[in-house]
């Protein structure tokens, strides 16, 4: 039987049937993990996964109109326990987005604009001198780093010595001053912007740094329907606001859940076909368009992101759609295009379209 159905498993969260089934895939049947034992807010996380998620879909829609996509695609990144790339035109509600996002889940909400003269201990935190009985002592000051939603602005504008600051915060979850090593806050993200017009005066981030963000998101042009609304919204007497829809613990919750998700080994085959094709190593696609390919990191992320998508569609089983629906935010910021692509104006997405047609 070959199939990427519900998975059923007796007294556990992934099912209510009291028999096990098992999953068999092309190469070999695989048995799930039975977690009857799940702590209970766990498993009542799971059976309200996509009210919750409408919920929150609900209430940004209070203030955002459209942008479901985007939105869904924050929700993935920061679920799995990683940060997100948006990239779009001014005036496209980026920074509202993310903003409105954190007070729905009750986060803890800072903002960096960046700009040339930002300095790394503007963003980490600095040893202040303070007077204590008669003494001065050094004291450390954190900084906006020390949150759980840190939105970086216009990042691209910050410079490179700048951008480095955000590395180990984004990868270990944690600041070094000096001697000392201060851990962040859970959970912590990054959020960060940029505008793709304006390039004068900006540094593009490195590929050490843009490989730590799990997804790129784009943020496009509302539709006509959407614009509508938007100024009905912002031009009206009320002012628009939302509501609180879950703790912090919950959100915690949440993440542990995601990863606990089952994939099948058909399922997990294919995400790991799509990151080997591309890389330019043999003749097709990559090798045609590409100088460099993805990394591992990157079918990590495609695994990771896929079952989030899974999980707040309420579905408690990753599919091939999920893999090829998020390997476009997954993917196009890891991609290296070569000489001749730049030249004819492809893009990294039109070469994942393609690769997806050879898997």
């Amino acid at each position: 039987m070959k199939k990427e159905s519900q998975t059923k498993i007796g007294g556990s969260i992934w099912g209510i049937e009291e028999t096990k089934e098992r999953i068999d895939t092309s190469e070999k049947s695989i048995s799930l993990v039975d977690v009857s034992k799940e702590r209970e807010d766990i498993k009542e996380i799971y059976h309200k996964m996509k009210d919750i998620h409408n919920e929150i879909l609900y209430e940004m829609k209070q203030v955002i109109a459209g942008q479901e996509k985007v939105i869904e695609q924050i929700l993935i990144a920061i679920f799995t326990r990683n940060h997100a790339l948006l990239e779009g035109f001014p005036g496209l509600g980026k920074t509202l987005m993310i903003s409105t996002l954190s007070r729905i889940m009750d986060l803890n909400f800072k903002r960096i604009q960046c700009t040339p003269d930002l300095m790394p201990s503007d963003i980490t935190g600095t040893y202040v001198v303070e007077e204590r009985d008669g003494r001065k002592i050094f004291k450390f000051e954190k900084g906006p780093v020390f949150t759980n939603i840190l939105l970086a602005d216009e990042i691209n504008r910050a410079t490179p010595k700048t951008q480095s600051a955000l590395l180990e915060a984004m990868q270990e979850r944690q600041v070094s001053v000096g001697t000392s090593t201060y851990p962040l806050d859970k959970p912590f993200f990054v959020l960060a912007t940029q505008n793709p017009i304006e390039m004068e005066g900006t540094y593009p981030l490195p590929e050490a740094q843009v490989d730590r963000f799990l997804l790129k998101i784009l943020v496009g042009y509302p539709n006509m329907t959407d614009e509508d609304r938007i100024v009905d919204l912002y031009t009206g007497e009320v002012i628009p606001k939302t509501t609180k829809v879950m703790s912090k613990e919950k959100f915690l919750a949440i993440q542990e859940l995601t990863r606990k998700l089952p994939i099948a080994n058909e399922v997990k085959k294919y995400a790991l076909d799509i990151v080997t094709k591309t890389r330019p190593i043999t003749d097709g696609t990559a090798k045609k368009y590409l100088d460099y390919g993805a990394s591992p990191r990157a079918t990590i992320g495609l695994v990771l992101a896929a079952k989030a998508r899974a999980l707040i569609n309420g579905r408690n089983y990753v599919s091939k759609e999920d893999i090829k629906e998020m390997a476009y935010p997954v993917l196009r910021h890891r991609l290296i295009l070569n000489f001749e692509s730049e030249r004819k104006g492809i893009t990294t997405d039109d070469v994942i379209s393609e690769i997806l047609k050879e898997v």
